[in-house]
């Protein structure tokens, strides 16, 4: 296991090398520079445009430029935003990553959780009117046009309700006069849904062996315990209202993409669910006497399991690309509008970094995805 894991990591490695090669032979292509931008402003002259290309370093050849950049790459260093001059790009990524990761590993877990147990559902009962009406549901949330979907649950919830904010991060008139940035309370916030989501899996696996209707109890008792226990601590600190105020801004956006998303999970899963409910060793478990939910759960869910975990570890960091049209529509400063806004402004470095984050996030996913196969099915083993 060790010799393949270090072989892969050498193979995602090159491959990075190679992703960000292609990636900077593709924007470097494009016509034009920054300073375009400058074109129809008369106090901008052609001397200062000038000045303003050897300040950005857009004056060198594109091999120095690449190779400059490749260095400075494995440095950390991804070079300074053209559009938020002299503001480094890293300093931007790791100010509005949080941000997008936040939204949508929530966005994941909750459609992963969603899909995977009503799947499982549909494929068990099969040719009944739950199995039918869920499909036809699932067919219309996973090819729904999302900038309109999302635009009307605007309209319903933000316009017309007026129950949620209809975009942004904050409400600015919540936030004059406070000392804590918003960023640092953020960062607080994830920490704690961290940790209660690692109390949530100690308890999950400290009740494994205990009885089925026991181990639900206790699992679904912990979970609402946790939750109370986040609740009562931000309760009793001075920021609570400004929390709450995040999250208000969190409900649509998670909303949107769980409902657009989870249908596609729920889907696999039934197919692969259907699927090995065909093969003979479902068939040996019922000749034993296995109990149905027993043959469900233990047998045949598990089995089915590794291609929904792939779909949903490979899913990740395409998320964050794909949070383009859900970042936009919502207004929500995180990578998807960072590199929206960043193309529309011929910010190079900016676009190359945030597509660079992306790269990366997706080769770490494919890893883990390589190696977690060996811990979900037993069958499968590297030489």
């Amino acid at each position: 296991m060790k010799k393949y894991i270090l072989r892969r990591v050498i193979q995602i490695l090159f491959t990075l090398i190679i992703f960000q090669t292609l990636l900077f032979v593709i924007l470097d292509a494009q016509p034009g520079d920054i300073t375009n931008l400058y074109l129809t402003n008369p106090k901008v002259t052609p001397e200062i445009r000038e000045q303003m290309r050897v300040i950005l370093g857009l004056d060198k050849p594109p091999l120095i430029r690449y190779f400059q950049w490749l260095g400075n790459f494995v440095q950390g260093n991804l070079g300074l935003s053209f559009s938020n001059y002299p503001r480094p790009v890293m300093d931007i990524i790791l100010e509005r990553a949080p941000r997008t990761l936040f939204l949508f590993l929530t966005n994941q877990i909750l459609s992963f959780i969603l899909g995977y147990f009503l799947g499982k559902q549909m494929a068990w009962h099969r040719g009944t009117f739950f199995e039918y009406s869920l499909t036809i549901v699932g067919v219309i949330l996973f090819t729904i046009f999302t900038p309109w979907f999302g635009l009307m649950m605007i309209y319903l919830f933000g316009i017309k309700l007026q129950l949620l904010p209809i975009g942004k991060f904050l409400d600015p008139s919540l936030w004059r006069n406070v000392e804590i940035p918003a960023n640092t309370l953020f960062y607080y916030m994830i920490l704690t849904a961290v940790i209660a989501c690692f109390l949530i899996v100690v308890i999950t696996l400290l009740t494994r062996k205990t009885s089925r209707t026991l181990r639900e109890i206790i699992r679904f008792g912990g979970v609402l315990g946790v939750i109370g226990l986040v609740i009562l601590i931000w309760s009793l600190t001075p920021y609570d209202y400004l929390a709450l105020d995040i999250l208000k801004h969190m409900i649509l956006p998670v909303l949107v993409s769980t409902l657009v998303s989870f249908a596609g999970t729920m889907l696999l899963m039934r197919n692969t669910m259907l699927e090995t409910l065909r093969e003979d060793f479902i068939m040996a478990a019922r000749a034993k006497g296995l109990s149905e939910h027993v043959v469900r759960d233990k047998h045949a869910a598990r089995n089915a399991f590794l291609p929904v975990f792939t779909n949903l570890i490979i899913g990740i960091p395409f998320a964050l690309s794909g949070g383009i049209i859900t970042e936009t529509i919502f207004s929500w400063p995180g990578m998807g509008l960072t590199l929206l806004q960043a193309v529309n402004l011929e910010d190079i470095p900016l676009a190359m970094g945030t597509l660079s984050f992306v790269g990366v996030l997706a080769l770490t996913a494919h890893l883990i995805a390589d190696v977690a196969y060996a811990f979900l099915d037993p069958r499968i083993r590297y030489q």
